[in-house]
């Protein structure tokens, strides 16, 4: 009896003491989203939130990952649904295809973007306290929300692509940008460095961007395989760098 009263009473501290991820449907006119939040079970003070978006293959095991970690640190997080319930890519190819499209039709992904920052507050998370990250596909989101000037205190790009339309006009940015970069990344060509470095100078944006040595594409993902030459690898200390760099720098805006 008494064990069966012990179980019962460790499942409950267990229950409480971590929280658990649920699955919030909302909608893009007609199309299904489906995201991911966790409420901390013990919020940092003022409950400030954390918006994720994913890379390209959508809602993966490493985002679940990023979520779970940043709320037992007392974050509030939503992970965004960029693709739709239906959408989601099977593959590489197909991935590649409908990053790709909202890569090319930005009012979209920026309507995406906006649509589970709305939910994250709706979820509990303080308005006035939020900051976006993006993995790759989603770093690039994250710059996004920023070129708009979206209501969040910063935004964060691990390995994000960095270009757009030269044509779009500059405004100035008023989040802060954190921009953390594969040194050897074959993926984000020099120029598009220099276009969005001078982007943010002309954006009088609040703005740091760190290089990572020996780092190529998608360095954060485990599951990249460590074959710098393919271009796409995990490197477990810029990861780790990295993660500390975002933790550093949500301290500092929220």
């Amino acid at each position: 009896m008494r064990n069966i009263t012990y179980l019962i009473l460790f499942g409950l501290i267990v229950s409480e003491s971590f929280a658990q991820p649920k699955a919030v449907e909302y909608k893009d006119g007609n199309q299904v989203l489906s995201g991911i939040s966790i409420v901390p079970a013990k919020q940092l003070k003022d409950k400030p939130g954390v918006l994720i978006l994913p890379a390209w293959m959508g809602i993966q095991n490493h985002e679940k990952e990023v979520a779970n970690q940043l709320a037992d640190l007392g974050y509030q997080t939503f992970i965004a649904d960029i693709y739709g319930i239906d959408q989601r890519p099977t593959g590489p190819k197909e991935a590649g295809a409908k990053a790709g499209y909202f890569k090319k039709n930005i009012k979209e992904y920026q309507t995406r973007i906006q649509l589970a920052l709305d939910q994250l507050v709706k979820q509990g998370a303080n308005p006035e306290k939020i900051v976006v990250i993006g993995y790759c596909f989603g770093g690039t989101g994250a710059i996004e929300a920023a070129r708009i000037n979206m209501k969040v205190k910063g935004a964060v790009s691990f390995h994000g692509g960095l270009a757009k339309d030269e044509a779009r006009k500059i405004d100035e940015i008023s989040p802060k940008v954190l921009v953390l970069h594969g040194a050897d990344d074959p993926n984000v060509p020099k120029d598009d460095i220099d276009k969005f470095q001078n982007e943010m100078r002309t954006a009088k944006a609040d703005w740091q961007m760190v290089y990572y040595a020996n780092a190529v594409h998608a360095f954060t993902e485990k599951s990249a395989g460590n074959d710098n030459s393919k271009g796409v690898a995990y490197n477990e200390k810029a990861d780790k760098r990295s993660w500390q760099a975002m933790l550093d720098f949500l301290k500092e805006v929220l």
